[in-house]
Order: structure tokens, then C-alpha cells, then sequence
């Protein structure tokens, strides 16, 4: 019989390294009845931290969901663990920013609909109305914010409102061509997914494409990562390369692009909807399953 995702439940976590966590945490699943559906483990070598994703039906389950995390909470105390306990039936509700570019929000939207991206999208937000007639469409409100350099703290404070009103729980920049302040990261932090048009590090800032040409690279690529305040150099989740010639123009270049922005985009957005992305450091582990 298949398992429902709503009777799943998902720890993940990382912690210094040390023996033992493994054994103890696939015993607490089964000595309660669980049966494990996915096991994945990583240890970095150069600073001895351990990260664990596991996933277990909660069929026949002895613990009460209300219940797991007060009685895991002994196991996570006595190994050091950042961890977090998700369940299958939780949706994140979702905002997606976004400028005149809007291919990546298509992507997402069309996504989600078809039940790939496993969120309700609460909000649309964006300093252009381009965006307006794809949210009707897609019957997800819309607002528009016209932001200046003057305007940035008072439009912001106004998109914090809607957001708390809106109970966020992951904000996706697809292609939304503003700097976010510092006062903005930190409020979110680790729940703000940005696509960069390069493959970082390299060409950070405007323009990747036109800097890629000029440079005459034979490859270019995206890169999604969640939001730090260092513009273009959080933690990468997902990358992709395409490769090109002398003969693409800029272009070629852009129209390239644009479609390993969106499948890039979509798949870091993914990854991190089924919890299988842990930071640290200013890198990702990102779990297979």
C-alpha cells in the first residue's frame, strides 16, 4: 500500500559528529512503530559536523504527531542537533516576488498547479503591475509596491504587513530585480530563494549574460541560493550549465538562460519544499531522498 505524504513525518538535522546518532535516531522511529521510507546521511570531513535526513510513515505509529517532538527533543539535546520536525500535511504558504521578467513565476505557478511544488502561493508581490494579469489567472493575489531608492524602508514595512497578514512561511524571488535590506534578510532568514542568471561565483550583479559574452565563456549556467546580506553569495541549493559557442549571440545567451533559470529555480524551490536542505557554514547539504 502507498503511503499518503499526510502520514509522513521528516527529521532532519546536523550536529557535531560523533557515534552512535544514527543507531539512536533509526531506534527511536522503530521502537514507537515506525517504518523508515528514506535514510540519508553526510558527514563533513574538514569540520566534523553530521547531517541526517529521515523520513517514516506514521501509520501504526505509537506517538501522537502533537507528541513527537517533546519526545524526541532528549535525543536532539544529547547529541547538540539543529533540527527541525516536518510533517507531510504541512503546506508552506509561499510568496512569490517578482519584476518584469516572468518566466520563472510561470514556471512556479504552472509547478504548482500540476502539484510538483507541494505549497499554497499566497501572494504575489512586485514594483510592476506586468505580473498582474498572470496572478489573476492563476487567482492568487496580487500587490504591487513601486519601490525607489527613497521609498525602499517605507515600502518594505509595507510588504513586512502583508506578510505577517499572509502568515508566510517561504518567500521565492523570481527574478525580482531589487536589493533586498539587510532588515528584510535577517527577518527571513534561510526562507528567502533568489535565481541568479550565472553560474556563481562568477558574474555576480547585473548583467551576467552581457559580462558572460564579453568574456567569451563556453558555458553559462544559473544558480539558486537562499538570501544572505552579502548581494549574489548565500548558499547555493541548485546549478545547471548550458554549453555555447562563438556563434550565440547575447541574445542566444539570454533566451538559454531564461530556461535553466526556471528548471533551476523549480528545483531548489522543490528541494527545499520536501526539507531535504540543511546550511551551514554558507553551504548547503542537499539530500537526494
Amino acid at each position: 500500500m502507498k503511503i499518503s505524504d499526510e502520514d509522513r513525518a521528516v527529521i532532519l538535522f546536523s550536529c557535531p559528529d560523533r557515534r552512535g546518532i544514527v543507531t539512536e535516531v533509526s531506534h527511536f522511529v522503530s521502537t514507537y512503530n515506525g517504518n523508515i521510507i528514506h535514510s540519508s546521511q553526510h558527514k563533513d570531513e574538514d569540520e566534523g559536523i553530521f547531517f541526517m535526513r529521515i523520513e517514516w510513515s506514521l501509520t501504526d505509529f505509537a506517538i501522537p504527531k502533537e507528541k513527537i517532538r517533546s519526545a524526541f527533543e532528549p535525543i536532539a539535546i544529547k547529541y547538540g542537533m539543529n533540527w527541525e520536525l516536518k510533517f507531510g500535511n504541512e503546506r508552506a504558504r509561499v510568496v512569490i516576488f517578482v519584476s518584469k521578467f516572468d518566466h520563472c513565476l510561470y514556471e512556479l505557478l504552472i509547478r504548482n498547479k500540476e502539484g510538483e511544488l507541494p505549497c499554497d502561493v499566497v501572494q504575489i508581490i512586485s514594483n510592476h503591475e506586468d505580473a498582474r494579469e498572470i496572478a489573476d489567472y492563476f487567482k492568487i493575489p496580487f500587490a504591487c509596491f513601486p519601490m525607489t531608492a527613497d521609498t525602499k524602508a517605507e515600502t518594505e514595512a509595507r510588504e513586512f504587513a502583508l506578510m505577517d497578514e499572509k502568515g508566510v512561511d517561504l518567500i521565492i524571488l523570481a527574478r525580482y530585480m531589487q536589493v533586498l535590506s539587510p532588515e528584510f534578510v535577517d527577518r527571513y532568514r534561510n526562507k528567502i530563494i533568489n535565481i541568479h542568471h550565472s553560474f556563481l561565483p562568477a558574474f555576480i550583479g547585473a548583467k551576467p549574460y552581457h559580462q558572460a559574452y564579453k568574456r567569451g565563456v563556453k558555458l553559462i549556467g544559473a544558480t539558486s541560493h537562499y538570501v544572505t546580506t552579502d548581494l549574489d553569495e548565500g548558499p547555493i541549493i541548485e546549478q545547471d550549465v548550458e554549453r555555447i559557442s562563438h556563434r550565440d549571440t547575447i541574445q542566444d545567451l539570454i533566451l538559454k538562460g531564461k530556461n535553466l533559470e526556471k528548471e533551476v529555480l523549480a528545483r531548489a524551490v522543490k528541494n527545499h519544499l520536501e526539507h531535504k536542505v540543511l546550511t551551514y557554514s554558507n553551504k548547503t547539504v542537499v539530500f537526494d531522498y
